[in-house]
């Protein structure tokens, strides 16, 4: 069913784990699927004697990836018209990733309605790791 400008309202949220228990294997999809093979993402080795982390971390870009699934699934697909963000704390193998897209307004322009959200998402230790904004359309 989708969403609509008629029953929605300011302050409406929706919470969605998006990730539980994030593996090396996914991490390593992303980098094929999006080509950013830096090995901060891939090489333990590479992260831990060069760069000085405790491990390989998640690319940001898959972060938010997987972040857009609170919006996608509450208003479908094809409906996002923005989406940005900012990272405040790496992700890591063995996170699990909570979103909440929280609507800030609900608004008509050139006959489309669309929402605005904020987006939080948490990983387990209830640190926040991304936080963003999007728009979509949404039906009347």
């Amino acid at each position: 069913m989708a969403l609509k400008a008629s029953t929605l309202k300011v302050g409406d949220s929706k919470t969605l784990v998006v990730v539980d228990d994030l593996t090396r294997t996914q991490i390593v999809m992303y980098a094929g699927a999006g080509g950013d093979y830096n090995p901060l993402h891939t090489d333990d080795k590479f992260t831990k004697e060069v760069a000085g982390y405790p491990g390989v971390f998640a690319h940001g870009m898959l972060t938010m990836g997987m972040t857009g699934r609170v919006i996608t699934d509450w208003v479908g697909d094809g409906r996002i018209t923005m989406y940005e963000v900012q990272f405040r704390v790496q992700v890591w193998p063995g996170d699990t990733l909570t979103a909440t897209a929280t609507v800030t307004n609900v608004y008509n322009e050139g006959g489309q309605d669309y929402a605005d959200f904020d987006i939080v998402t948490l990983n387990q230790k209830d640190e926040t790791v991304l936080i963003g904004k999007a728009t979509a359309k949404i039906d009347a």
